[in-house]
């Protein structure tokens, strides 16, 4: 067998020509419209099949030149439209209100409101430490392809690895996550209309595959209306936050809660991803901190929600019903929340069909050569979709045996994500402190930038570690936050994996 051969069957081997990890550093001399732009990389390039051997027309066919890619997507969204599609997967003021009640019983108001800034101002410091790697290395791969070319050359093949089996774990949860928190809505809605109904475990089953399908449909067949829908739904997130906001404040009792995989389907992505990165947070946050405010306001008697609440749904319908007295009016109200919703999961989606199919491109996963086709008619990862489909239809399998265990595998979104977060930016802070060479993009953070990446490893560490811990005392088997047993399980079988790729992946 020939090296070639043996490279391709072996996972994240060498290539000839190329550095230990067949994705490209960035050039020293970055600049994609003098002749000596790309001739390092190029040269280093010109083994892979893949990557496009002609001079570069613009910013991003240059960028992914240089880091040993061949443009096969076709490059969709602009600015506002990749701001709707990073807005949107946050979720950031509709989540208040069916989560409000797990905060609120924990610390009370002061604790909601004191802590909402907290992780404002660190999630504020991680999405700016992370957008300034995605400006330098505007890629699909995201996390895992910044840390194969921030890690140290001999640690970064594993690193990466490690880094890209986390991102597929958070990102494969969260779309479950979507599609769950939207079936469980309806749910809601249903039984608050028609009181009498009973659901069983598998109707919650067959509404996820429901916004699931939509969801694969408009990524997919509909993929061409998936950007100015991403843009639509940018217009509903801040009107839906004032139709509720309003009615609760005005009706209520006066009494006291990956961006970056769509690089390479970017128009311009080293200053359009970072710019939506970062001011998605600067909105999210400041809509999100008026929910919590309004709620607290509109909430109505502690003891009446916690009677009455049979999960997250409920907590939110009472809220609603309570503050406007009124089921119409809370079913309007709610029906808003399940659309925004429903258009978060068209983004968790995408994105983590995108990141699969860069790590399969990668070679990264099993049957990666089938999972990083891309299909010549819509410019999209086809199967890298159906197989997150295949995957989110299992996790909902889960769900119909064992309800704990279902919220364990969708509780992986926290740990998989923030993980690969602090991976990435402690590796950029393990350059500056040591003085390295950084070859920064066209957005960066300048003298804030060692400051801010340091609070950004402290507040993803305590994301993480806490993530594990149970949500309330006395712990039961009930209660019991089985996320560590899952992710344990789930790491032992990526390292099964990654002996299957092959030793030299390492």
């Amino acid at each position: 067998m020939d090296n070639s051969t043996k490279n391709r069957e072996s996972g994240f081997a060498s290539e000839s020509n190329a550095s230990s990890y067949p994705l490209q550093r960035r050039s020293n001399n970055h600049n994609p419209k003098g002749a000596n732009v790309v001739e390092g990389t190029l040269e280093d390039c010109l083994h892979r099949p893949d990557v496009a051997r002609e001079q570069p027309k613009d910013q991003d066919e240059a960028d992914m030149i240089e880091m040993g890619r061949a443009q096969q997507t076709k490059r969709t969204f602009g600015l506002f439209t990749l701001l709707g599609f990073t807005t949107i997967v946050l979720l950031s003021w509709e989540s208040v209100y069916p989560f409000f009640l797990y905060g609120y019983l924990n610390g009370g108001g002061i604790t909601m409101i004191y802590g909402y800034a907290f992780c404002w101002m660190g999630v504020l410091a991680t999405g700016a430490s992370i957008a300034e790697i995605a400006s330098m290395y505007p890629s699909s791969g995201g996390t895992y392809h910044w840390v194969a070319l921030l890690a140290p050359p001999k640690y970064a093949n594993f690193l990466s690895w490690f880094t890209g089996w986390m991102s597929i774990l958070g990102w494969q949860s969260a779309t479950a996550a979507g599609t769950w928190c939207a079936s469980a809505l309806i749910q809601g809605l249903v039984t608050l209309n028609h009181p009498n109904f009973e659901f069983q475990r598998w109707h919650g089953t067959m509404l996820l595959y429901a916004v699931l399908l939509v969801s694969v449909f408009i990524n997919t067949l509909a993929v061409k209306v998936l950007p100015p829908l991403e843009g639509l739904f940018l217009v509903l997130h801040v009107l839906g936050f004032f139709a509720i906001l309003i009615p609760l404040v005005q009706l209520a009792p006066m009494r006291f809660d990956g961006a970056a995989h769509m690089a390479e389907e970017v128009k311009n992505a080293a200053i359009n991803v970072t710019r939506s990165m970062f001011w998605t947070i600067i909105l999210n946050g400041c809509l999100g901190f008026a929910a919590v405010l309004v709620t607290l306001f509109a909430m109505g008697n502690e003891g009446d929600i916690v009677a009455h609440a049979r999960g997250f749904a409920w907590q939110m319908l009472f809220i609603f019903t309570n503050a406007t007295g009124s089921v119409a009016g809370a079913t309007l109200m709610t029906c808003i929340m399940i659309v925004l919703i429903f258009g978060a999961t068209f983004g968790y989606i995408a994105s983590a069909s995108r990141q699969l199919w860069a790590f399969a491109r990668d070679r990264g996963v099993p049957f990666s050569h089938r999972i990083s086709h891309i299909d010549k008619r819509f410019a999209i990862p086809t199967f890298a979709i159906g197989m997150t489909a295949v995957i989110h239809i299992l996790i909902g399998l889960i769900n119909v045996a064992s309800a704990v265990a279902f919220s364990a595998m969708v509780s992986l979104l926290t740990v998989g994500l923030y993980s690969t977060y602090l991976m990435s930016i402690a590796l950029l802070l393990r350059k500056r402190l040591l003085k390295e060479q950084i070859d920064f993009g066209p957005w960066r953070l300048h003298r804030l930038g060692l400051p801010l990446n340091i609070v950004a490893v402290c507040y993803s560490l305590i994301i993480v570690v806490f993530s594990f811990f149970p949500p309330a005392i006395p712990v039961t088997p009930r209660s019991m936050n089985w996320s560590s047993v899952v992710f344990v399980a789930m790491l032992l079988f990526g390292v099964c994996v990654l002996l299957c790729l092959g030793a030299e992946a390492v």
